[in-house]
């Protein structure tokens, strides 16, 4: 149960009537354990097979250009496995971050039957959101792309086509870990490669004509260091983000929104699945899924009876705070 200031009300309903449960029809049946999520957003799928064809863009160019032509068959298997290792951790995260569920709070569940049944005391309110009729938990937000409000959510990615939320922040780190990695990788052979065909013939270095070699080339080293900025950028505001636990919206309204956190390390464990291990950096071990919620995490508990008589009522501040509760963060 979370104590919230008076400042901090948005559509905050104390009696059922304010629901106008009229609007909102009954949750649909829980999803059974391990269906599929997918978010139907254009161009978060363009983005998805954009993303998937500059990995494989990268894939061809290292083995083909590259690896194979290459007359020490040492350097060519090693690098060969290190780099298609880390390309296909790359892409599973990508797959579990955009297929996993983030975090999504059940739909239409602000009844009338259903707020009669949490009891709700004096001093105590719940938190709707009008968009998608549910009732909100701490620090859940709703996203207009997925439709849908999600439990700790930090942004909404175009990139893996989801929200980036408490169940697949995870693999999203993972995803940009590894990409970074694969992108210094690449960086650095294309770096030898260059340097090898200048002491050699060109027509020896590769299986294709120089002309083709080294725009294939140069296109990689672009796409190379694009990815590693942008992802170097991203992981490192992630793993900022989870060991602070501040989610960038908490970020944006920090000012207006003050809240307790938890330990650094706690924040870290529950994220990435326990103690350390190298689970941690594998994309088909989960997080550390938190309990389903229950009646208690729904309510929550204003600073004084008091303020609960001092606030303005849900009608004057949905259309003053509409737009607070719909906050979304999208990468660049």
């Amino acid at each position: 149960m979370m104590l919230i200031p008076a400042h901090h009300f948005r559509d905050i309903e104390r009696k059922p009537e304010y629901l106008q449960p009229e609007k909102c029809i009954p949750p649909p049946h829980p999803s059974p354990v391990g269906t599929m999520w997918f978010i139907r957003d254009g161009c978060g799928i363009a983005c998805a097979v954009v993303t998937w064809f500059l990995v494989l863009y990268a894939e061809f160019v290292v083995l083909f250009v590259m690896l194979i032509p290459s007359r020490d068959y040492v350097y060519s298997i090693i690098n060969g496995i290190m780099f298609n290792l880390l390309a296909f951790l790359a892409l599973a995260s990508h797959c579990r971050a955009m297929l996993t569920d983030p975090g999504a709070v059940p739909k239409g569940n602000a009844t009338k039957e259903f707020i009669e049944s949490l009891q709700l005391k004096p001093g105590q309110v719940v938190y709707k959101c009008p968009k998608c009729c549910s009732i909100k938990p701490d620090r859940a937000h709703h996203c207009s792309v997925c439709k849908r409000c999600i439990r700790k959510m930090d942004h909404h990615c175009p990139w893996v086509n989801n929200c980036v939320g408490e169940n697949n922040q995870k693999y999203f780190v993972l995803f940009t870990m590894y990409i970074a990695l694969i992108s210094l990788h690449a960086l650095i052979m294309v770096g030898f490669h260059f340097l090898h065909c200048f002491e050699e013939d060109w027509t020896k270095c590769s299986s294709f004509s120089p002309p083709t070699t080294v725009i294939l080339l140069i296109l990689l080293c672009f796409e190379g260091l694009l990815f590693l900025i942008f992802t170097s950028v991203m992981f490192g505001t992630q793993v900022h983000s989870i060991c602070t636990d501040e989610t960038g919206i908490e970020r944006l309204k920090r000012k207006h929104q003050p809240r307790e956190r938890t330990g650094s390390w706690k924040s870290v464990k529950e994220t990435f699945g326990g103690d350390f291990s190298l689970n941690w950096f594998n994309p088909f071990s989960g997080p550390s899924h938190p309990k389903p919620l229950s009646d208690s995490d729904w309510v929550r508990q204003v600073a004084s009876l008091s303020d609960t008589e001092n606030t303005e009522t849900p009608e004057e501040q949905s259309e003053q705070r509409k737009d607070e509760d719909s906050v979304e963060v999208m990468d660049e």
